[in-house]
């Protein structure tokens, strides 16, 4: 089956669409977290463009899943364009087309190269559906201590969204935790205690891109908010609530120096 023999669009009517496939320059499921927030929070994402890609009547969003997969975002009117700065802010309006499929309809397309703006028509019959989800995509519940290993953007999903299981696991212990930069590999390793604990810390770091660390903080002020894309988030051990600051400041400390051993670079969180 094809997208749009259940998204109807009239053949005549194609040439007045734009397909966007919308994946993240740095994190290419940034969009889908954004969608996972609400569809005004990837209406908004989308709206903003570093060059005019929407100057046809109509878009039709997919948003990135899988390698070859993408996740409907909806169809949108074209209301107007301004350049801000070096951007393009679109106003758009989501229609009333399907909108009860709106990141549950998965289909399967191959992109052609990094192209993310097409012409509706020459790709149309190419979007074949894969499956429709009984749910919206949503964030996966916290998976287990052992197996928290997140990209930035997910954690402000998380965060933004408040989602229960998270907040509930993330706030009940006390720990020490290592942010890596994947573009070059450094490490910052940090602790987590208080009310909320990693919770707390970590919606910190979500807002700010660097949680007032110093050295996070001068990178993010050099490099933009954008740069915090680039981090990982994991939990390198639990520690009992029962634990006194200094102690955990002292296992604080021993991850440090384990990863000095391995010759990894840390700045100090």
């Amino acid at each position: 089956m094809r997208l749009l023999e259940v998204i109807s669009i009239p053949p005549n009517d194609m040439s007045e669409y734009k397909l966007h496939l919308a994946i993240g320059a740095k994190d290419k499921k940034e969009p889908l977290y954004e969608l996972a927030k609400s569809i005004d929070s990837f209406k908004l994402w989308q709206e903003e463009q570093s060059k005019k890609n929407f100057e046809r009547d109509f878009i039709l969003a997919l948003i990135y899943y899988k390698p070859d997969e993408w996740i409907f975002g909806g169809v949108y009117r074209r209301l107007g364009v301004k350049k801000i700065a070096n951007k393009y802010m679109y106003e758009t309006e989501l229609l009333d087309v399907r909108t009860e499929l709106i990141g549950r309809l998965i289909v399967r397309f191959r992109r052609p190269g990094r192209q993310s703006y097409l012409y509706l028509e020459n790709w149309a019959d190419k979007i074949e559906v894969v499956e429709i989800l009984r749910e919206p995509y949503s964030v996966a519940p916290f998976p287990g201590y052992e197996n928290v290993i997140i990209d930035f953007n997910l954690l402000k999903t998380i965060i933004d969204k408040e989602e229960i299981s998270w907040k509930a696991g993330l706030s009940s212990v006390k720990g020490v935790y290592i942010i890596t930069d994947k573009t070059n590999g450094k490490k910052y390793v940090g602790v987590a205690y208080g009310e909320d604990s990693f919770w707390s810390r970590w919606a910190s770091y979500a807002k700010s891109g660097h949680g007032e660390n110093k050295e996070l903080k001068d990178l993010i002020q050099s490099m933009g908010i954008e740069y915090a894309s680039n981090f990982q988030f994991a939990i390198l051990e639990i520690i009992t609530n029962t634990a006194s600051d200094q102690e955990l400041i002292e296992r604080e400390e021993h991850w440090k120096k384990v990863f000095m051993s391995r010759q990894f670079g840390y700045n100090r969180n």
